[in-house]
């Protein structure tokens, strides 16, 4: 709703350098900085905490950038320290899911892109073969439609003799007769046409 937002100019309504965050951190050195935080989460209770955020599929960089966020919110460090430190924390955080036996999400991979992915490689791929079975098609019928009859006679004609070379011989066995040879009568067939 529209009311539920801060009014433009609130900040400047406030004290000058009232929050925390407005103010210099209290640690700077990258190494101190995951310290603390490792140190904040080396008990039972953030054990437990954690494993309850992976069961519930929170993926471990959502889970470190929360962390690293109230840090900065609260003064604890900048947000360029936190920039250095996630992939410590992101480690430890899978090391806890690991010790804890729980299934959780690195983070690297986004099954809804990976499918929508899928989805638009099978359509181009759908999409091409309809063009090439168009082109076939098309390119066919513009041959055809070109052909005059007696093209296309003989053309049907050559591919029968095809057929038929193609097609194994037939064994001779000793027990049947040679054919004897018979004088040749002139064809009349298509493939015998003169050409005048």
């Amino acid at each position: 709703m529209i009311f539920d937002r801060v009014p433009p100019g609130y900040s400047l309504t406030q004290e000058p350098k009232g929050t925390p965050f407005q103010n210099p951190p209290e640690i700077n050195d990258p190494e101190e900085a995951a310290m603390y935080h490792l140190d904040k989460m080396n008990n039972v209770q953030a054990f437990e905490d954690v494993a309850f955020f992976l069961e519930e599929g929170i993926d471990i960089p959502t889970l470190v950038q929360g962390i690293t966020r109230g840090a900065v919110i609260s003064g604890i460090h900048s947000i360029d320290v936190s920039l250095i430190i996630m992939p410590v924390l992101h480690e430890f955080i899978k090391d806890i899911g690991d010790v804890m036996g729980v299934t959780y999400n690195e983070g690297f991979e986004d099954p809804e892109a990976r499918a929508r992915q899928k989805y638009r490689r099978d359509v181009s791929r759908a999409e091409r073969m309809l063009k090439k079975l168009k082109v076939d098609v098309e390119q066919t019928y513009e041959e055809d439609k070109g052909m005059d009859q007696d093209t296309k006679e003989q053309t049907d004609a050559m591919m029968i003799v095809a057929k038929a070379e193609l097609k194994e011989p037939e064994t001779e066995t000793e027990d049947m007769p040679k054919e004897e040879s018979m004088p040749k009568e002139e064809s009349m067939g298509l493939m015998s046409r003169s050409m005048e």
